[in-house]
């Protein structure tokens, strides 16, 4: 391949120049380059190496459906893998380098791989992988190494990323000409209209092939075009791709502020993403020319006919000398054109159609070597580049000396937004090709997205696309006609479906899939193994699941399956139209929401008064909360025990203001907590409360918490404090969807009621000099009371084992409730206690949490909370309980407690021995508070049925284990004594 810039020409800025690097060489452009089109200029055809084979790749095409160029690009944090190179625009200092080769790109050692091409065809790593375990660990170091395309930046991108939100009347998405007279007629009618462009340039395919549009040269009509969408207020937004459409008009774009690997300017951010609100969307997004399938068809070299005429008159480059052209339209005739007037010798034009009349094609065949019914059998070349073609005439085989072969197999609408918006497609046999047809939602699509190939049509068709969506808002209809074209050769391309090899074709080395080396023979191999699904064809083969999503490849891989099938291609299906369009950065999705933005982090009421005392703190959901209070010379397991034996000797107090809290009030409250809570609650006395908890609607334990009677129609219910939202969005489901009948109301109280727990023997003494109350509140009771000055409700509740309270008052006023409660707490030998001390506590007493044992997949009948079930069965999850799986309890993993001598490993499996398989895992372990030894909670396989029985906990992975036994889930005070009166 010998591409040179040409001396004129191109819409580049030839007046300065731009130094880039790429692996490691300088090079020289233009602004208005792009990678690619430099790198040709530079006469570098050489880019890349495939995935799996390590071929030989160049550049394919010139915009976002490029799958072979691909770069890593930028230094440091910076530094962004697999940018096409077709796609990513010259800057001062640009540094590029090539992928997936060693030790270099013109020699790869990988490259032995396609010499073993037979052996591992696609789904290899099924069977080849198959034996004893062990042989895993000799698999695995080779697999690793070789996995993945690109490597990942190792360092923090010190760049920004903004979101923005906009609403307008019409989205037109695409600035080629369909884009722009949509735009134009839309925006002439007063409507709101933003236009987004993937590109740093407007207009499309005029930027291409040579037109006049209203009596002026196609550049002057689109400069014309940028003035008067600016002047109607029209916001353009170039560099920006719509990479989904989502329910209800809502589509995202994604705007590069910045090149990849680019330093934006001081404050402003890298990349932008926008999230567009529409009444109308216009999808204007052209169409994707196909490679042919032939031979050796990857081979650098052979590119896209219309990406030749992109590099010729774009960017003033012809990618080679002497070049080829093999199609099946009218279209590809212009390739040979644009190349004959750029100083590039045309060997031959093969068609493969029969001989047509229409004026380009005589006009070629005046011209040029024009040979038809003739197809590309095989690209001649390596490494180094092109140097021939054997192609199939009427007259026999022949061999063509070129080192440029420009193909074009037809074109693919871009439907992909109309179908992530639920739209429908139809088939066109002739041309191979799926167009939009039913839309779902509010768009409509025009231009070549819908099948067109001529200028004025495709222009009709934009401005009445245009004025359509607006007159579709009560808009005018837009005053004027359409843009009118002149073109050295109007009309239809002719296209014709070229989606099968000539006959004799070598399959295995005959690429679909260049990025991936999907061959034919790939697609044949999974038909024969009985992959007869597009899904399943895809995922065993890897066709489309590169980073270009099958842009250029697709359709050919569903008609090789389809004529296997002997269906029709729309019968066999199409694969799903996913977002994002183009790969996103994970920075733009992510926006400010990085470091100590990436979720909101809540300090409680009383999170200054804790401060005072240096804590460890430990993030819970979102919130900061206190694991514990060291004194001088602790460390985190030493203050927790001190804090735990102060609970069990004496007193402690901890904050649990950040648990979930709801009042729920109304005639129908008790009716709503029935079906919310899967224990009775309708009998609750008011003054009282119990333990409950909830179930999903799969009969699985989705939280715990307690529900109080604070009046006759008002309750108080607390959940986890992880499990707050989660709650709140399960009362709003079964208040507004399952019960909406009821007359009741909930309100979230989680941030209005801070709360102080006190604990130990001596808190009934503590809270009675506090509150001056002579009947303190019995067990599950509630009660009314004041201290500090401070209105307080006092629930009688215990998570310790010992006699303990919950103190709630409003959070504004907590603090000298918790100032007063540390003093006298601390004149009875007391201290606050974390929940590193909590966690050692409850797990003594056995309760449960979410997250260990609340795990969800866990029943009430696993966790033993079955005899707590309202027997009438009114709750949420009730009949899922009645499936066979959880009525026969044989085989489930069961709550169980464990004891040692030692330290139990949290997280452990259990097993007979180590290593063994695991019969179950250790949710939480602690070392007994007053004794010597650890105790654990674990879920065990038929766990109930197997006390005594002595197990090992083991973790392979941190190299410990412990002779655990298996008793009940409750070590402490069995029979609740403690928190009684």
């Amino acid at each position: 391949m010998t591409s040179a810039r040409l001396p004129a020409g191109g819409l580049i800025n030839r007046t300065r120049t731009i130094s880039f690097t790429f692996d490691g060489q300088r090079y020289e452009g233009h602004p208005g380059d792009s990678l690619a089109s430099a790198l040709l200029a530079n006469g570098v055809g050489l880019v890349g190496r495939s995935f799996k084979y390590h071929r030989p790749r160049g550049v394919l095409a010139a915009g976002v459906e490029e799958p072979s160029a691909l770069v890593g690009v930028g230094v440091g944090g910076r530094f962004e893998p697999n940018t096409r190179a077709t796609d990513l625009f010259l800057y001062e200092g640009l540094i590029a380098q090539s992928q997936n080769r060693w030790p270099s790109l013109a020699f790869d050692v990988g490259a032995v791989l396609g010499l073993f091409s037979r052996f591992i065809p696609a789904g290899f790593y099924y069977k080849a992988f198959l034996g004893k375990p062990g042989l895993w660990k000799v698999y695995e170091h080779f697999i690793r190494h070789a996995a993945g395309l690109g490597k990942p930046p190792v360092a923090a991108d010190p760049d920004g990323f903004d979101h923005r939100a906009a609403f307008c009347d019409v989205l037109v998405v695409g600035a080629g000409p369909a884009g722009l007279a949509a735009a134009l007629a839309a925006s002439a009618t007063g409507a709101r209209v933003i236009l987004a462009e993937q590109d740093t340039r407007l207009g499309g395919g005029l930027m291409r092939d040579p037109a006049e549009v209203d009596g002026a040269p196609a550049a002057d009509w689109i400069e014309g075009a940028k003035a008067t969408l600016a002047a109607r207020g029209v916001r353009v937004l170039t560099r920006t791709t719509a990479v989904g459409y989502w329910d209800h008009d809502l589509v995202t774009l994604s705007e590069k502020l910045t090149e990849p690997g680019q330093v934006p300017a001081p404050g402003e951010p890298a990349q932008r993403l926008w999230r567009v609100r529409a009444q109308r969307v216009v999808l204007a997004t052209g169409a994707i020319e196909r490679p042919l399938p032939f031979a050796d068809n990857d081979r650098p070299g052979v590119m896209l006919a219309q990406a030749v005429r992109t590099y010729v008159a774009r960017y003033g480059v012809t990618p080679g000398h002497r070049a080829v052209i093999a199609a099946g339209n009218d279209d590809a005739y212009r390739t040979a054109f644009a190349l004959a007037e750029a100083g590039c010798e045309i060997a031959a034009v093969l068609d493969s159609r029969p001989p047509s009349d229409s004026p380009i094609v005589r006009a070629a065949a005046e011209r040029f070597d024009v040979r038809f019914q003739a197809q590309a059998a095989r690209a001649i070349g390596g490494a180094g580049g092109l140097t021939g073609v054997e192609a199939r005439t009427e007259a026999g085989a022949l061999t063509l000396t070129c080192d440029l072969l420009a193909v074009s197999g037809g074109f693919s609408p871009v439907a992909h937004l109309h179908m992530q918006a639920g739209g429908t497609l139809s088939w066109d046999e002739a041309t191979g090709a799926f167009t939009p047809d039913q839309a779902r939602q509010n768009q409509s699509t025009t231009g070549s997205a819908s099948g067109l190939d001529d200028l004025a049509e495709i222009l009709a068709e934009g401005w009445a696309a245009g004025g359509a969506a607006a007159h579709g808002l009560g808009k005018p209809l837009p005053k004027g006609g359409p843009p009118q074209a002149a073109e050295a050769f109007p009309g239809s391309s002719n296209s014709v479906a070229a989606l099968a090899p000539p006959p004799g074709t070598d399959l295995k080395h005959t690429f679909v899939d260049f990025q991936n080396d999907v061959t034919l023979a790939d697609v044949d191999l999974a038909w024969q193994e009985g992959y007869r699904s597009v899904e399943h064809l895809k995922r065993y083969t890897t066709l489309g699941m590169a980073t270009d999503q099958g842009k250029t490849s697709n359709i050919i891989g569903l008609a090789r399956l389809a004529s296997h099938e002997g269906r029709p291609v729309p019968e066999v299906g199409l694969t799903t139209f996913r977002p994002p369009y183009t790969p996103v950065t994970l920075g733009a999705l992510a926006g400010h929401a990085t470091g100590f933005h990436s979720a909101p982090l809540r300090r409680p009421a009383l999170y200054d008064l804790h401060a005072a005392r240096d804590p460890i703190w430990q993030p819970v959901g979102y919130w900061m909360r206190p694991r514990a209070y060291p004194l001088a010379g602790e460390n985190l397991h030493a203050a927790s025990i001190r804090e735990a034996r102060a609970v069990r000797e004496t007193v402690g107090w901890i904050d649990v203001s950040t648990l979930g809290k709801f009042e729920i009030a109304g005639p129908d409250a008790a009716a709503l907590l029935e079906r919310v809570c899967a224990t009775t609650v309708g009998k609750l006395a008011v003054g009282r409360g119990r333990y409950t908890f909830m179930l999903r609607e799969d009969g699985l334990v989705m939280d715990d918490g307690t529900v109080w009677r604070i009046g006759p129609d008002r309750y108080l219910l607390t959940s986890s404090t992880g499990g707050a939202d989660r709650m709140a969005h399960h009362l709003a489901y079964v208040r507004q969807v399952l019960a909406p009948q009821l007359k009741v109301a909930v309100a979230n109280v989680q941030e209005h009621w801070a709360g102080i727990a006190v604990a130990g023997p001596r808190a009934k003494a503590l809270v009675a000099e506090l509150t001056g109350l002579a009947d303190i509140p019995r067990h599950m009771s509630v009660a009314r009371g004041v201290i500090a000055g401070t209105p307080v409700l006092i629930l009688a509740a215990s998570y310790s084992g010992e006699r303990a309270f919950e103190i709630y008052a409003a959070s504004q006023e907590i603090a000298p409730v918790w100032t007063a409660i540390d003093a006298a707490g601390q004149a009875l030998g007391g201290h606050p206690y974390g929940i590193e001390a909590l966690e050692f506590l409850r797990i003594e007493k056995g309760h449960v949490v979410v997250g260990g044992e609340i795990d969800g997949r866990t029943t009430p009948q696993d966790l033993g909370l079955h005899r707590m079930l309202n027997p009438a069965r009114p709750f949420v999850g009730a009949p899922a309980l009645q499936r066979p799986a959880f009525q026969s309890q044989a085989g489930r993993l069961q709550l169980i407690g464990l004891e040692s001598e030692g330290s139990i490993p949290e997280g452990s499996m259990l097993v007979r021995h180590a290593p063994g398989e695991p019969e179950g895992h250790v949710t939480a372990a602690s070392p007994r508070v007053l004794a010597q030894g650890s105790v654990a909670l674990a879920l065990l396989r038929d766990g109930r049925d197997r006390m005594d029985e002595t197990l090992i906990a083991w973790s392979p992975t941190r190299g410990v284990s412990a002779k655990v036994r298996v008793v009940e889930p409750v070590f402490y005070d069995p029979e609740g004594a403690r928190y009684r009166d």
